[in-house]
């Protein structure tokens, strides 16, 4: 049992709100994190897609008025949206006798229904807690292990496989599960191909500027329906939009976000990639270590930070900008390699956006001052040091 990092934010949450929404993809350990919080106490669990479990809330207000002394967990809760009505009954019904707090824990994989439902029913006595795959604080004990994060992505059964193969077996069985049934469930229906090519087609422009027109015309789609598929797959937490730093300068800005697949694992078994040897030689390689780095550097930044990149017509760049909570602005760098040297776009970016913090993010592991208020960093120490931010 790997220990993850949410479980606290979780039980904190359980601890002031009588609904905790736990979001992330499908696979992440989202089950198997609730049933180990619920081990410590009183509980019931339902899976609703289990038909006899389904069944068993026919009368949802009775069933579970029958529960009102212990954690109700509703695993899939998105496949049941009609049960947030009563959940809010049961709730009021539960405060008026002193039930305030650690009622419901809810399992999401879709974000854009269960966010948009509960926002509806639920709003006031919910707290969301977002949950992603395995990251660097979690599962790396050396550089091994990093690279192993790297190559086959952080979802539990991808990066605890017993090898390359059996990893990316798994992980081309995840995207034909949701290729086949997630996607065309939750989201407008196209041909399992044309969603597959899609979705390849964004692997093979990671960390790219999104041009939804250029994707439109090869897939002989409309540009709306191609940017509807891409919100899709981001609702889903697939895909990362990541959107361009608007500051009010006299310059002109590049509009367009750029376009990530999120977990790196994915990125690569939608391009074949089987292993290190094969990833590094790679065109992808680059763009494929940028966004590992981002997303973990996310997973470990404090709530509210906002993430952005920054990037001029003339070439002015800075890979990701973070704003903390506190207000500080921290300016990162992203390098695949062990002698990263910062290019003079940087240094014009940073001349643009004066942050207050400048990093270079590389593969390394040691930490020292690159240039003139520039310190070069590992990744594992720069989430580390996000995390530790209070």
């Amino acid at each position: 049992m790997i220990d993850r990092r949410v479980k606290d934010k979780v039980i904190e949450a359980l601890g002031r709100q009588a609904v905790v929404a736990l979001i992330g993809p499908r696979q992440v350990g989202k089950t198997t994190l609730a049933l180990d919080i619920a081990g410590s106490m009183k509980s019931l669990y339902l899976d609703l897609e289990d038909r006899a479990d389904r069944e068993k809330l026919s009368d949802a207000r009775y069933f579970l008025s029958q529960f009102e002394d212990r954690l109700v967990i509703l695993d899939e809760i998105h496949r049941a949206p009609e049960l947030f009505q009563t959940l809010r009954g049961v709730i009021d019904k539960g405060r008026r006798t002193g039930r305030r707090t650690g009622r419901f824990l809810l399992l999401g994989s879709a974000s854009m229904e269960l966010l948009r439902q509960s926002g509806e029913s639920l709003a006031g006595r919910i707290a969301y807690v977002d949950m992603g795959p395995f990251d660097l604080l979690e599962v790396a004990t050396d550089s091994a292990a990093e690279m192993r994060l790297w190559v086959r992505g952080g979802y539990p059964d991808s990066f605890l496989a017993a090898n390359d193969q059996d990893s990316l077996a798994l992980r081309n069985d995840f995207v034909r599960t949701y290729l086949e049934r997630d996607i065309r469930l939750l989201g407008p229906r196209l041909p399992t191909e044309t969603l597959a090519r899609l979705w390849t087609m964004l692997a093979h422009s990671q960390g790219t500027l999104l041009n939804a027109s250029r994707l439109a015309a090869s897939l002989s789609l409309s540009a709306q329906t191609v940017t509807r598929h891409i919100d899709l797959l981001k609702d889903l937490l697939l895909v990362r939009r990541l959107l361009p730093y608007h500051p009010n300068l006299q310059k002109r800005l590049v509009k367009s976000p750029k376009v990530y697949v999120r977990d790196s694992g994915l990125l690569h078994a939608l391009l074949a990639i089987q292993d290190c040897n094969a990833l590094l030689g790679h065109p992808v390689a680059g763009t494929s270590w940028e966004g590992f780095v981002i997303e973990n550097l996310l997973a470990a930044a404090p709530e509210r930070t906002q993430a952005n990149f920054y990037r001029t017509a003339a070439g002015a760049e800075i890979d990701l900008l973070l704003e903390l909570p506190g207000g500080e602005r921290w300016a990162v760098e992203i390098k695949l390699g062990s002698a990263p040297k910062c290019e003079r776009g940087f240094h014009h970016a940073r001349e643009d956006v004066q942050p207050d913090r400048s990093f270079v993010v590389y593969a390394g592991t040691e930490q020292y001052t690159l240039a003139e208020d520039i310190e070069a960093i590992g990744v594992k120490s720069m989430a580390a040091k996000l995390a530790a931010i209070p």
